[in-house]
């Protein structure tokens, strides 16, 4: 990973695990709708991991990252799970994500502080 890489993966780390971070706390308020409104919810849920994978496309390109795959395979199947009813099991995969988010972010900054520029 060179520096160019670093900043931008640091960068969009950030972002992703603050998406993550979100969808997974709406999955789990999702729990407690009644369930004619579940329906609903998953949609939006469905949508937040949507922008996710959007981000993670982006960053693969411009930063890519082993880790980077491994990432959208989680949130791939947290997004099947949503859609086939089984949202409550998502988060495992979303947690999952974030941890690989997490260590790419960490690599980064680790890069950075050796190159003192963070």
């Amino acid at each position: 990973m060179n520096i160019k890489s670093a900043i931008i993966a640091f960068s969009q780390s950030e972002k992703i695990k603050a998406g993550l971070i979100w969808a997974s706390q709406t999955l789990e308020a999702n729990m407690g709708i009644p369930e004619p409104e579940k329906r609903g919810s998953e949609r939006i849920i469905s949508a937040l991991l949507n922008m996710i994978a959007s981000e993670i496309h982006v960053v693969m390109k411009v930063a890519p990252h082993e880790r980077w795959d491994m990432v959208m395979k989680h949130i791939e199947t947290a997004g099947v799970m949503v859609n086939s009813n089984v949202a409550h099991d998502a988060t495992f995969h979303l947690s999952k994500a974030l941890s690989q988010v997490t260590s790419i972010g960490h690599e980064s900054m680790t890069l950075l502080s050796e190159n003192n520029l963070l």
